[in-house]
């Protein structure tokens, strides 16, 4: 079967040590987002049993937002439904989108990319900078999406152990220990499933000091959540460095699919030498109508922010008062640890309707709980209180 990658994408990837074997594979994952299936299939058969109704559920367990977009920036959404009959009804909607993310982020609009979500680039940044020769490395626990590629693509994958020592932040030195020569470095802040942040400085450590050729992938897909000083600042200095982004948690857009890249131009256009640049053009025209305004409103990414720190610091207060373990969390998830199997105390949440997240493998006593309203976490408690009596 003839490959759907062009002759100079095919001469890219044997040059890096992929086999032609592998080019179907390749192709799929960048046309079809094999990953995100693989990804959600395998994520919701963890949390829930298959096809369960969520009407009159308390849903704590995928990192949405508890409440809708930004009203003004739903209302520019809901218009712009009208208007999708036209590709792109101004001419440049996504011009505005990118010049909006810039003067946002200060950083150039050259240094910007969109994307219907961040699941594509995420994917797509493992293609192009990982091999058969240079792998992945990530925290574990972490967002697994890119453990799923690397699995599809045969590359090789190392994971390195979060511990109470580092206070539960990825270690970006058994990070380069674990592969001094990967391809790929990827690192979630804060982190999915813990909510801890990176410092900015161990990520800059990082940047100098991993192979050449190489990438760090900084994931913030939380950052709004947190409130602090970003990687953007390593992308304005034209390090090696992708930052991931999306609209889907603080602007709950996670049904409307949009997201950014931020990286220098060469770094953006290795990434697109595989398939042309539909799948940043062709985007959602009410999520692009949305996302942009949504950035501009600073005061209500403040008070939403102060909204869930104030339902977390109760559900944390009252976790304390139980003599529950969890992992202090700067974003809105975190990690409950009940020093026995999560499985069964999820069952038993979800025979209350109350939705909790699942576990990772390298934890399998612990959950991921979803920051929502105060009235969700209040009943996550009540509920709690009866199941751990």
């Amino acid at each position: 079967m003839t490959s759907p990658l062009s002759p100079a994408a095919c001469s890219d990837l044997l040059a890096r040590g992929y086999s032609r074997r592998s080019f179907g594979r390749i192709a799929t994952l960048l046309a079809a987002g094999a990953t995100v299936h693989a990804l959600t299939k395998s994520a919701h058969a963890a949390i829930l049993p298959s096809g369960i109704n969520f009407e009159g559920m308390t849903r704590l367990g995928s990192n949405e937002c508890w409440t809708g977009p930004f009203p003004e920036a739903a209302q520019a959404g809901a218009s712009a439904v009208f208007q999708s009959n036209r590709y792109d009804p101004t001419g440049h909607m996504r011009d505005d989108l990118i010049k909006t993310v810039s003067e946002v982020e200060s950083l150039p609009e050259s240094h910007v990319m969109t994307w219907c979500g961040s699941s594509d680039p995420l994917a797509r940044a493992i293609v192009t900078f990982c091999s058969p020769t240079r792998g992945l490395v990530t925290a574990n626990p972490s967002y697994e999406a890119g453990w799923v590629a690397a699995d599809w693509l045969k590359i090789p994958l190392a994971r390195v152990p979060l511990s109470a020592k580092n206070g539960y932040r990825t270690d970006v030195r058994a990070m380069l220990a674990a592969d001094p020569n990967a391809g790929v470095y990827y690192i979630c802040s804060p982190n999915n499933p813990t909510g801890t942040l990176t410092p900015l400085r161990d990520i800059a450590w990082l940047v100098e000091n991993k192979p050449k050729g190489s990438i760090v992938l900084v994931d913030e897909a939380y950052i709004h959540f947190a409130g602090t000083p970003s990687a953007v600042e390593l992308v304005v200095k034209n390090k090696d460095v992708v930052v991931l982004r999306t609209f889907s948690k603080m602007f709950a857009m996670a049904g409307m699919r949009l997201g950014l890249t931020f990286a220098r131009p060469d770094l953006h256009e290795a990434m697109m030498r595989y398939d042309g640049k539909s799948a940043t053009t062709m985007l959602p025209v009410p999520a692009v109508a949305c996302g942009t305004l949504s950035l501009t409103m600073k005061s209500a990414i403040a008070a939403r922010r102060q909204e869930m720190i104030a339902a977390r610091s109760m559900t944390f207060q009252h976790l304390r008062k139980r003599g529950l373990h969890f992992i202090p969390s700067d974003a809105n998830m975190f990690i409950i640890d009940w020093k026995k199997p999560a499985a069964p105390i999820q069952d038993a949440f979800l025979k209350q309707k109350v939705v909790i997240g699942r576990s990772w493998p390298i934890w399998p006593n612990a959950s991921r709980i979803t920051v929502g309203s105060m009235d969700e976490m209040k009943i996550f408690c009540a509920t709690l209180d009866r199941i751990i009596a």
